[in-house]
């Protein structure tokens, strides 16, 4: 048996997650079933990355287990099997021992917003139509970088042994039209990256203070952040894997 990661891309808008579970249309479900279809087996995959209802990815990736060579044509051909919102960027083979969750580097994830109504962006970004300090942002963006503990960006009812995340990026990219807030770290908790974006908008718009952002930072309690931006506007932007992994960029 050979082990292989797939790099995938995909628009989840009409998907319940990346991961496949009961009674609910899935990513991970797609995936599987035109495997089923092409090579008329089952073949289960591992997934690098939960991504919850309606998030999008740029990039994510499975790992599967085969007996067989994947030949080049095989992309093509299972592509014109998926829907048309799953695109496979390429199937790559890797060590026997990869593990495409635990041997990721980072995982970056973007936020998009949009300040002008524009039906192009509707499903893929947050329609935010309010003025913003961009300082503020930025500085809120920066402090990140500065913890470790991220319990009060953590959704609860997730089965995590800990809440310590090492943030690398985070920073806010103005842009005419369409702006984004950029992370990239280790680890992500459950509904960690639309837990800060909804909480720096706050005070973008001045609603809590930068003391005040730090004081939910330090205090551990998920009620005092928000969560309540839409699943459209997140991206999974890329996971970076080690270098001699042979991966796509």
């Amino acid at each position: 048996m050979s082990r292989y990661f797939l790099e995938l891309s995909y628009k989840g808008t009409a998907y319940s997650g990346f991961q496949i579970q009961a009674n609910a249309g899935s990513v991970q479900q797609e995936i599987e079933k035109a495997f089923a279809v092409f090579f008329r087996k089952e073949v289960l995959m591992t997934g690098a990355s939960r991504t919850d209802t309606g998030v999008h990815a740029r990039q994510n990736y499975f790992h599967f287990d085969f007996e067989d060579r994947m030949e080049v044509e095989v992309v093509y051909r299972l592509n014109a099997i998926l829907p048309g919102d799953i695109s496979i960027q390429g199937i790559y083979l890797v060590p026997e021992d990869a593990h495409c969750r635990f041997d990721a580097e980072s995982r970056e994830y973007r936020y998009y917003i949009y300040n002008r109504k524009d039906p192009f962006l509707a499903d893929r970004a947050y329609f935010y139509p309010y003025p913003l300090d961009w300082e503020h942002l930025a500085a809120a963006a920066e402090k990140l970088k500065e913890f470790s503990d991220f319990t009060s960006f953590s959704k609860r009812n997730t089965q995590v042994k800990h809440f310590r995340c090492s943030i690398f990026e985070s920073h806010w990219v103005r842009e005419a039209g369409q702006s984004y807030y950029r992370i990239r770290a280790n680890r992500f908790l459950r509904g960690m990256v639309r837990g800060l974006t909804g909480t720096m908008l706050l005070v973008g718009r001045g609603h809590i203070s930068a003391e005040q952002f730090v004081q939910i930072l330090e205090g551990k309690d998920a009620s005092k952040v928000n969560f309540n931006v839409p699943a459209k506007g997140l991206f999974l932007e890329r996971v970076r894997y080690p270098e001699h992994y042979g991966l796509g960029v």
